[in-house]
């Protein structure tokens, strides 16, 4: 890669990684559901309106738009709401990594190979570290609603796989046009109309701030821009740089908002992190008795992906509010949506 391009790889990373602070900040101005639907509603308008007519069937995008944009981003705002250390949710969400090779184990039949199920139980010891480290610090609810937002973030990218978009910016503002309504709705319910008016009245430069960031920064910018990468580059190269997200998560939470880093979590992050990477870049996976190639990748805050086929491997992650990921090495362009 040029430099430039290991810069703008870094860049996107650090985007995803701050996310995660600016989403603690916007969630000290809005109720978690409803900026949660603020969010997806100004990543789609107007880019909707330039990115031309959907590439991919729409029962594709719903399905994903329900999985990524209600549940794991509703899941995960209101985790973060209840107690969640921003940076703590940065790599508590990395963990998508097992729950995608997982599905795709239950619902593709794909068969992971030896180093990735040794890469998942590295990486499932390091959520057993960070629950022991939360447990004692923390709302453990909190920390188990994040799991589940990764789960759904594994739900989403075996969808996506299937999807096989071929533009990731695309399906992305397409995808984000699905949770504002269902989104909407919840937070009148759940939140309640009167809550969610006095927020919308009270909002301020800082609120707007927030949303347009994670909005615009995170989702339009850092999809366009990794999509823009794996255009130009194999996603074995492109997909490294993802993982740099919970570094920038922890290390900005602990700048800006004062978050402890223990060491307990510094073990968690060691252990999550580098089973992640054996889970995502380690051996060929196998399905229907043939091997299956496979793509690396990991969001967050920012989300990755690669488009599917019977080509795939369970590596390929979505990258959302966060991120694009990782797609396979012919040049084809894989989707990601952190986020």
């Amino acid at each position: 890669m040029r430099p430039s391009h290991v810069l703008l790889a870094v860049l996107v990373a650090a985007v995803w990684g701050v996310n995660f602070v600016v989403i603690e900040i916007g969630l000290g101005h809005f109720p978690p559901l409803l900026f949660s639907a603020l969010r997806f509603l100004v990543a789609a308008v107007p880019a909707v309106f330039l990115v031309g007519r959907p590439k991919v069937a729409w029962k594709w995008i719903v399905g994903v738009g329900l999985a990524l944009g209600v549940a794991k981003f509703g899941l995960l705002f209101v985790g973060m709401d209840a107690g969640m250390p921003a940076g703590l949710s940065s790599l508590v969400l990395q963990i998508q990594a097992v729950f995608t090779a997982l599905f795709a184990f239950l619902l593709l039949g794909e068969r992971p190979a030896r180093v990735r199920l040794v890469g998942m139980t590295v990486a499932l010891a390091g959520i057993g570290v960070a629950a022991v480290d939360e447990g004692a610090s923390g709302p453990l609810g909190a920390f188990a609603l994040v799991v589940a937002a990764a789960a759904c973030w594994g739900v989403s990218n075996v969808l996506t796989r299937r999807a096989a978009p071929a533009d990731a910016l695309n399906f992305m503002v397409w995808v984000s046009t699905v949770p504002v309504l269902p989104l909407l709705a919840l937070s009148l319910i759940l939140e309640g109309p009167s809550r969610d008016l006095e927020a919308l009245g009270a909002l301020d430069l800082s609120g707007a701030g927030a949303l347009l960031y994670v909005a615009w920064g995170a989702t339009v910018f850092g999809f366009g821009a990794w999509g823009w990468l794996l255009r130009r580059h194999p996603a074995s190269t492109v997909a490294p740089f993802s993982l740099l997200v919970p570094v920038f998560g922890m290390s900005s939470a602990a700048l800006f908002l004062g978050e402890p880093v223990s060491p307990l979590r510094w073990c968690a992050a060691v252990l999550l992190v580098g089973g992640v990477a054996l889970a995502s870049f380690g051996g060929r996976d196998r399905r229907a008795g043939r091997d299956v190639e496979t793509g690396t990748g990991a969001g967050a805050g920012g989300e990755t992906n690669g488009p599917g086929g019977d080509t795939r491997g369970s590596g390929d992650q979505v990258a959302a509010s966060a991120g694009p990921g990782a797609g396979p090495a012919d040049g084809r362009e894989p989707v990601a949506p952190n986020r």
